[in-house]
């Protein structure tokens, strides 16, 4: 079963801005919201790192495997059919969330395999993989891939092992002594041996928005195609991914109310068609013959083997949810939580919050320096008071060398946080300097 190129769009939902005592109706339906952690309720302040889930999540993948569990795209019997029809639900409503169609939606594992699912492309294009129709993805030596500075480690090391497999060279858009993204730089950076621009929509470290327009546009005019790590920025903006105008986007499932093992990527529907496959075997083929194989056209060419039918439903669901809220309304909230998370950790002596300043965009989240005491023993301390936040690198090692720092700590926000509980975080860094004996 081939899947119907349906093109999707839903409405956004309008509302009025959201308040506390909405979110404290929200965290209802977050089971796990209500634990307590060494006596103290819980304040989970790590969602840019896993979000929890809802009960609507949680019931789409048990109901499943009570109901319909089957395999998908592959029997003829009733249950099978019912098993299909539910997974492909999902992708058009995965799809839809984001403006595409659903041939353009592959289901990856996380957003790393998307970036990797690319990068092997664009290598077995260079090996003559594909024909004709995928010498477009072909790079070698002379050729560059451009990244930035303030990369994931899963949008830089893959196009590393890219360029060691081809001989290509790969490029970064460096950041100023604040990580502000030094787009004056780009154009010298990007040029006409360019053949892939990777970025990060929204970066998991600085909280900053990449300015996406500009950087298309200069990608585009150097024939480049374009790649979005969008895994902090579909959980938390609108996104529209024929208004971003990218050649290919991913995101991660289990960053945006879903479960684990689950992830998208987006590809032009013609790029994606035109790709040689990159994991082969059942499911993405037409005809085998002992000699050679041929190609369902995209997304089932990139989906061999028994898919994540269970995950891809509950990340359905999980994409009604958000869409139930409102990411206009969303976005407004966290928005609203990282300007009082950056302007509380201003306030307090012997912190430096890296990013945006207060005032400036972000997403709901802040990572910060406390001098004198270590990322670790931060977490530590916030932890013994139930707080539960991020410590470390954040898998972006040349940002924090680049900054001067060997690991931060990390809140971030999501849908369910209340002003109460960034209040209860703020309280608690006020008082790990003196705790701690820092001068």
């Amino acid at each position: 079963m081939t899947v119907v190129a349906t093109p999707v769009t839903l409405t956004p939902t309008p509302g009025a801005a959201m308040t506390d005592a909405e979110v404290h109706r929200i965290r209802n339906d977050f089971p796990i919201l209500g634990t307590e952690v060494n006596g103290t309720p819980l304040v989970y302040l790590d969602s840019g790192a896993t979000s929890q889930n809802p009960l609507s999540v949680l019931e789409a993948e048990q109901e499943f495997y009570e109901q319909r569990n089957a395999a998908v795209h592959r029997g003829a019997h009733a249950l099978a059919v019912d098993a299909t029809d539910a997974y492909e639900d999902a992708r058009a409503a995965v799809a839809g969330f984001i403006g595409a169609r659903t041939d353009e939606l592959v289901w990856t594992s996380n957003a790393t395999e998307g970036i990797n699912l690319v990068a092997y492309a664009m290598s077995n294009a260079a090996l003559g993989r594909g024909g004709e129709a995928a010498r477009r993805f072909s790079i070698g030596p002379g050729e560059n891939i451009v990244v930035t500075e303030m990369e994931h480690h899963a949008n830089l090391i893959p196009w590393q092992e890219l360029a060691a497999r081809t001989g290509a060279e790969l490029r970064f858009i460096p950041i100023d002594d604040d990580g502000a993204l030094r787009l004056e730089r780009a154009a010298d950076v990007i040029d006409h041996g360019t053949r892939m621009v990777a970025f990060s929509h929204a970066s998991n470290v600085l909280g900053s928005i990449a300015p996406v327009t500009e950087l298309v546009g200069l990608a585009q005019a150097a024939g480049a195609l374009t790649l979005l790590d969008a895994c902090q920025s579909v959980p938390h903006l609108p996104v529209d991914v024929k208004a971003l105008d990218v050649d290919f986007l991913v995101f991660s499932g289990h960053k945006m109310l879903g479960p684990t093992g689950i992830g998208a990527l987006y590809g032009r529907r013609e790029l994606l068609n035109a790709m040689p496959p990159f994991l082969t075997g059942g499911s993405m083929i037409t005809t085998v013959t002992m000699e050679r194989a041929e190609y369902l056209p995209a997304p089932n060419r990139f989906e061999a083997g028994t898919q994540r039918i269970s995950q891809a439903i509950a990340l359905g669901a999980a994409a009604n949810y958000l869409h139930e809220t409102g990411m206009e309304r969303i976005e407004d909230w966290e928005m609203r939580l990282g300007e009082r998370l950056v302007t509380g950790l201003d306030a307090i002596a012997g912190v430096r919050v890296l990013g945006p300043a207060a005032g400036l965009p972000r997403i709901g989240l802040a990572a910060f320096d406390v001098d004198g005491v270590h990322a670790h023993d931060v977490g530590q301390f916030l932890d013994d008071k139930g707080i539960a936040v991020r410590v470390g690198h954040h898998c972006a090692q040349p940002l924090h060398r680049r900054l001067g720092l060997t690991a931060t700590t990390r809140a971030s926000t999501y849908l369910y946080t209340t002003t109460h509980e960034v209040d209860t975080f703020l309280e608690a860094v006020a008082q790990i300097r003196a705790f701690f004996g820092a001068r």
